[in-house]
């Protein structure tokens, strides 16, 4: 019994993983998650990256329920049907090298998505020339898929194909909420057949999971009551310093360790 009760304790843990989780659900449920990439990187203080990720999957699932409800009215089903495909390609190959990317490799990586996704807002790269096409779509998914799985950072990726399309805000957001919800319930296959749902894992989120509806509902508030504009570029500024903190912390300790 006291084994089925395990669950983490650090303190530490907490005082991270609080405020991620419910900076996450204000991402989903306002800003189409797409600055959620900032949650692994944060919990990775207190935790390896790949238990962060298998922290964090159930409460995502238990968001993107909450996400998709409020905007059901509000996708478009033909942009999701040329990043679901290419989705599914990614996170098999995410599976496959779950266990071979070390915890430094996944720290660059977070890092690097981090960075070039601000730079490429900051630069506006992807709002230049004509809107992405259906091979793109496939593309972007894929990497969306691959990195989502990994360290649940796949809206860097897919905005750099749906922030071109100029669609209607809440259409946009709601596309990119339906594109997560699938992929999220997806990437349970490959975290199950990996073992990364232990029962400290399990309790852990559950300990959380009450945050993640506070979260969606005041990320679907904000998205009425503030500046999108103004709440944009702080969390652009705040992922831009966390990647390059990543990207410096991944290096050196892998050249730490060769």
């Amino acid at each position: 019994m006291a084994h089925a009760m395990q669950f983490i304790t650090d303190p530490l843990f907490y005082f991270i993983a609080v405020p991620a989780v419910l900076f996450v659900g204000i991402a989903k449920g306002g800003f189409a998650g797409t600055l959620g990439a900032i949650t692994v990187p944060l919990m990775s203080f207190a935790v390896d990256p790949i238990t962060a990720a298998a922290i964090l999957l159930p409460i995502l699932c238990v968001m993107d329920i909450l996400a998709a409800w409020n905007f059901r009215h509000s996708f478009d089903v033909s942009h999701l049907k040329v990043l679901i495909p290419g989705s599914v390609i990614g996170i098999a190959l995410a599976a496959l090298l779950m266990g071979k990317l070390t915890e430094d490799h996944i720290r660059i990586m977070v890092g690097i998505i981090a960075v070039s996704f601000s730079l490429n807002h900051w630069l506006r790269l992807s709002a230049r020339g004509s809107r992405p096409g259906k091979a793109s779509g496939y593309f972007w998914g894929g990497v969306a898929g691959f990195t989502s799985t990994q360290v649940h950072a796949g809206g860097p990726p897919l905005s750099v194909y749906m922030l071109p399309q100029r669609l209607e805000k809440k259409t946009m957001i709601g596309t990119m909420v339906m594109f997560f919800f699938f992929i999220n319930y997806v990437k349970l296959i490959p975290y199950s057949y990996l073992d990364l749902f232990t029962m400290r894992n399990l309790t852990t989120s559950l300990i959380l999971m009450p945050i993640a509806p506070l979260g969606v509902k005041l990320g679907y508030w904000l998205l009425d009551k503030l500046s999108e504009e103004l709440v944009y570029k702080i969390l652009y500024l705040s992922l831009f310093i966390l990647g390059l903190k990543m990207i410096l912390e991944g290096t050196n300790l892998y050249a730490g360790s060769l």
